[in-house]
């Protein structure tokens, strides 16, 4: 599969055989997406971070995205500087899923994530401003959201078959998810080192 030059440095790379589904897998992390017109399994875990599994309900094909709104300047509405970057993470997505020859009219969305789980942004409200903004994004697109599970305070691991559209979500209670955070602030960093201005880059 061949993603835009623009985009392919953002496509998740991270591929294994599952051995719980027994099926071929991708991992997609913190500023990473993926596409699929085959049988494959996507899998993220969140945090504050949010995930959007789209896909075409009749063709099967399908995708998930990953990402953070980094801390905004001023307004944090919609049309922020801060929600340019969840804009641009939603818009490689949809762009790949049509490219693949998916049909806007035929698009539905599953989301989740935006748990309060980092401490250093618990002031920020990050992970409901993800949530919040991830919904608002999909009701402009007129992309119906079937199913979700945002907010609360637990990570989520998230196991998404687009051929069938298929969620299976784990809320990682009891599970010290040190991983999750590292990962997390690490693109936290990333995203607060990028520029505001000019061309929008989301994974720096």
């Amino acid at each position: 599969m061949h993603a835009e030059p623009a985009y392919a440095e953002h496509l998740a790379r991270s591929k294994y055989f599952d051995p719980t589904f027994r099926c071929d897998a991708v991992k997609v992390l913190p500023g990473e997406y993926f596409v699929t017109t085959t049988d494959l399994l996507l899998v993220t875990v969140l945090g504050s971070c949010v995930t959007a599994c789209i896909r075409d309900r009749e063709k099967g094909l399908g995708g998930m995205n990953h990402f953070m709104l980094p801390e905004g300047r001023g307004d944090d509405g919609l049309l922020s500087s801060s929600a340019r970057y969840g804009a641009y993470a939603m818009e490689v997505l949809l762009n790949h899923l049509l490219k693949l020859g998916a049909r806007r009219s035929n698009l539905e969305a599953k989301v989740f994530g935006g748990g309060r789980v980092l401490a250093s942004l618990s002031h920020t409200q990050v992970g409901e401003k993800n949530a919040h903004f991830v919904l608002d994004y999909l009701e402009t697109e007129r992309i119906p959201v079937v199913g979700q599970d945002l907010l609360d305070v637990y990570p989520r691991k998230v196991y998404f078959f687009p051929a069938t559209g298929r969620v299976m979500l784990k809320k990682l209670v009891n599970v010290k998810n040190d991983t999750v955070i590292a990962r997390e602030r690490e693109y936290e960093k990333r995203l607060s080192q990028d520029s505001m201005g000019g061309d929008v880059e989301l994974f720096g």
